[in-house]
């Protein structure tokens, strides 16, 4: 099985697609694995990458946008997960109204810069949780994430390069 994604072109395709939508992972985890695709002598199509790369991590947006919060409101009471939910929401509400209150009127645009700059606990699910815990305008929501997601493929796809490049440089 894992052969399919080494040796096939469309298993390369599927997996960086696949690896978008995964939590924590996202659109940061998927680049590179993409860069490290293109190196190779398949065919990989870098642009045609980042493309799929970046509809595999919006494709949860939907569903995280409506159903989390209520999720988590549904389990905060629940025996083995209650605590762990309630902590979630509760920590979604207050750094929501932290961020309401540094970012004031711009508040769209600091969800995008959230989803944007590619550190640790930030990406779209997260800015997406955020966006519906603060109860913000879903469509608002979409377009400061699809930037979001934009602005940290410019910067993981950079990154990428530089690295590969200069590990191939060293390999020799």
């Amino acid at each position: 099985m894992l052969s399919f994604f080494k040796e096939s072109l469309i298993g390369q395709y599927i997996f960086v697609f696949i690896l978008s939508m995964v939590p924590l992972v996202e659109l940061r985890g998927a680049i590179p694995f993409a860069h490290g695709f293109a190196e190779t002598a398949t065919g990989f199509n870098l642009p045609l990458s980042y493309v799929i790369i970046a509809i595999g991590n919006m494709i949860p947006m939907p569903f995280i946008f409506f159903f989390a919060r209520k999720v988590l409101e549904w389990g905060k009471d629940k025996r083995f997960i209650g605590k762990f939910f309630t902590f979630c929401l509760e920590k979604g509400e207050k750094g929501g109204k932290k961020l309401q209150e540094k970012a004031g009127g711009g508040l769209y645009f600091a969800l995008l810069l959230f989803v944007g700059i590619p550190v640790p606990g930030t990406g779209a699910w997260t800015g997406t949780l955020a966006a519906s815990i603060l109860d913000m305008d879903f469509k608002k929501s979409v377009l400061a994430v699809i930037g979001g997601v934009a602005l940290a493929g410019t910067i993981m796809g950079i990154v990428s390069f530089l690295s590969v490049s200069a590990i191939l440089g060293i390999a020799g």
